[in-house]
């Protein structure tokens, strides 16, 4: 399979960034995407809405749905899982991108934003899993792809700041088990990580980092589509790398990505 003509993908933080990108790549394919995200109104520091998105879908030639979700609320994501199958007829891939980041030690870490990263990254990921699973199972070639690193126990991606490390790494072990438990009956249960930075909105708002040593979102978003168009069975367990992907797929020039070819690309966290 090339393409992901007339498939159903649910992704989860795809009003922008790294989700957008993915569910564009899909629609120029002609597929249908469900945009599940809390952004339904415009925020002045990170553009892009669920509206906003939907409507690029469509532009791009497939057909958006635009679905106010919050993952941390199991009705609101039973809600707009409903509201998918309703409009299309089912889920063929969902694909976890939404995630908290904070990048500071423990003493720098107030327990509301350490609550915020368990409750979006690890548990909104197996929450979206739970809902989606049983339309997954009944789908022709389903995808569960989740964005996450490979898992470490490296005590140096844990002491800078445990509470995101945790909340990531807690997306990884995710993937790791739904792999274990739905691999064997035909669901591809996988993770997806960049090599380098990867240049979005949410990454303009860490202090210190430069998106100008990053690569396009479009990276992620070819990536994944190389990933989703491959037969689910017998694939799933595995922590793939963006540019390991496309170097699969033939593609080994990725200049193009680069934000600014001049620049020393920066690679991101949990790589060595």
């Amino acid at each position: 399979m090339t393409t992901l003509a007339g498939k159903t993908l649910f992704i989860t933080g795809a009003s922008r960034g790294i989700g957008l990108a993915i569910a564009l790549r899909a629609a120029r394919d002609g597929a249908n995407v469900a945009i599940a995200a809390k952004s339904a109104v415009p925020n002045p520091k990170l553009p892009g809405t669920i509206y906003t998105a939907a409507d690029a879908v469509t532009a791009a030639g497939g057909q958006g749905l635009a679905l106010k979700c919050d993952i941390r609320d199991e009705d609101e994501v039973k809600a707009a899982v409903a509201a998918t199958v309703d409009l299309f007829g089912g889920i063929d891939i969902l694909v976890n991108n939404a995630s908290a980041i904070w990048l500071r030690g423990a003493l720098e870490t107030p327990m509301k934003r350490f609550d915020l990263m368990s409750q979006v990254n690890s548990r909104g990921s197996f929450l979206c899993a739970q809902a989606c699973l049983p339309y997954l199972l009944q789908a022709p070639n389903p995808h569960l792809l989740t964005l996450a690193p490979p898992p470490s126990l490296d005590p140096k991606w844990w002491a800078p700041h445990t509470g995101y490390t945790l909340a990531k790494m807690g997306m990884s072990f995710v993937t790791l088990g739904l792999a274990a438990e739905f691999g064997p009956r035909g669901v591809a249960v996988n993770a997806l990580w960049p090599r380098t930075l990867i240049a979005t909105e949410a990454l303009n708002m860490i202090p210190g980092v430069d998106a100008a040593n990053g690569r396009k979102p479009e990276i992620m978003a070819d990536a994944a589509h190389a990933v989703l168009t491959r037969a689910a069975e017998g694939f799933s367990g595995n922590f793939l790398i963006d540019d390991e992907v496309l170097a699969e797929a033939g593609v080994t020039d990725l200049s193009g990505y680069a934000v600014d070819p001049s620049q020393p690309l920066y690679p991101d966290l949990f790589l060595d």
